[in-house]
């Protein structure tokens, strides 16, 4: 006989936010923005609720999101940019995917380059 569909396991996402080069800098609090997040993310349709299916949580310089639902990655983006922009370091920060890691997502300073090379008359 095959098991029912319902008992089977459900697949778990787990989403990492490394903030760890603004949050040593004093320029982020981690606390806020996993506050900021567990407040934001929408688990059907209701912002807030999330239940058991959403747990969000903090491992020192890193917010840790764990679903029990389809979430996307790009979700988590559009709400660290939102964070950033609400706190007014979007100038200065941005999100990138990691390149080690499929589910992590840094927070990097904009490289300025200066151009040394040129002179301006």
């Amino acid at each position: 006989m095959v098991a029912p569909a319902a008992r089977r396991k459900r697949p778990q996402n787990k989403f990492v936010i490394d903030c760890s080069k603004p949050a040593q800098d004093q320029i982020m609090d981690i606390a806020t923005f996993e506050t900021f997040l567990a407040e934001r993310i929408k688990v059907g349709g209701k912002a807030g609720v999330l239940g058991d299916s959403v747990n969000v949580s903090r491992e020192k310089f890193k917010i840790v999101v764990t679903s029990e639902i389809p979430m996307s990655k790009r979700y988590l983006k559009y709400l660290t940019k939102k964070y950033l922009r609400k706190h007014s370091v979007r100038d200065w920060l941005r999100v990138i995917a990691s390149n080690k890691e499929r589910n992590v997502y840094e927070l990097r300073y904009f490289n300025i380059a200066e151009n040394e090379g040129e002179d301006e008359e």
